[in-house]
């Protein structure tokens, strides 16, 4: 397994509904989480079937803003 960490702009609850579909579409379920307590608001993404540039474009798509950490 491979772990990716992005910095996002996903910084409550509404955020992350919008999110999770499109995440849990690309990572899979139960393989990503935002620490929201984090002034980073960091993604970490842990899976093999993903890679950074599909985790860009999948959070871009729900609108929100994310970098690599």
């Amino acid at each position: 397994m491979k772990t990716l960490q992005f910095k996002t702009n996903i910084n409550c609850g509404g955020c992350l509904k919008a999110v999770t579909p499109t995440l849990n579409q690309q990572a899979g379920a139960g393989n990503w989480q935002v620490d929201t307590a984090n002034s980073d608001k960091i993604l970490t993404v842990t899976s093999d079937k993903v890679t950074a540039e599909q985790v860009v474009q999948a959070v871009e798509n729900a609108g929100f803003k994310i970098q690599a950490a």
